[in-house]
């Protein structure tokens, strides 16, 4: 007990600093302390503690319900992310299908195409292979042509030499004979 009346002398020394008894209305610390009484009786009085109570377990109430709003908030938020990121890999995946298929178009085109010149190639290859034989054959047939009317003229003019007017008239006669039974 000793010791707990060593430990209590410092905190009420400002008690006994103040002049005159204690329990004297000229004393400011029982003054204070009265004072304190009555605020805390007027406190309890008014039932202030249950009434601060209630508006924090009110506003404890409301945070609450905030958080829980900004829960479901958060989670809803979430699955539309999911959604999102679901739909662009659904997206992506149709752009490369569709870039695929235009590559494998592509080829197919390629390849066509490639096939259509070489057809086209062989064909005009053809056309003129034909072509330069025709004018082969023209040009023989016009040399030939031309070879038999110089033979055909230059017999002639040999013959006419030759032939006496009787001889003419005589071959002249064979000719027509010779037309008549060839074109009946």
């Amino acid at each position: 007990m000793k010791r707990l009346s060593l430990l209590l002398i410092p905190v009420a020394g400002p008690a006994f600093a103040a002049d005159g008894p204690f329990l004297s209305l000229r004393n400011t610390d029982f003054v204070v302390l009265i004072a304190f009484i009555l605020f805390v009786a007027l406190i309890l009085k008014v039932k202030a503690p249950s009434r601060i109570m209630g508006l924090l377990d009110k506003r404890a109430a409301g945070i609450k319900s905030d958080l829980e709003e900004a829960r479901a908030l958060r989670e809803e938020a979430q699955s539309i992310l999911a959604s999102y990121e679901r739909k662009a890999r659904e997206v992506q995946a149709q752009a490369d299908a569709i870039v695929a298929a235009a590559k494998r178009d592509a080829q197919m085109v390629a390849d066509q195409a490639k096939a259509d010149l070489e057809v086209s190639i062989t064909r005009r290859l053809k056309a003129a292979e034909d072509q330069i034989a025709s004018a082969e054959a023209s040009a023989i047939r016009e040399v030939k042509d031309q070879a038999v009317s110089v033979a055909v003229a230059a017999a002639g003019e040999i013959l006419a030499k030759q032939m006496s007017a009787a001889d003419k008239s005589s071959a002249i006669d064979a000719a027509i004979a010779e037309v008549k039974t060839r074109l009946h």
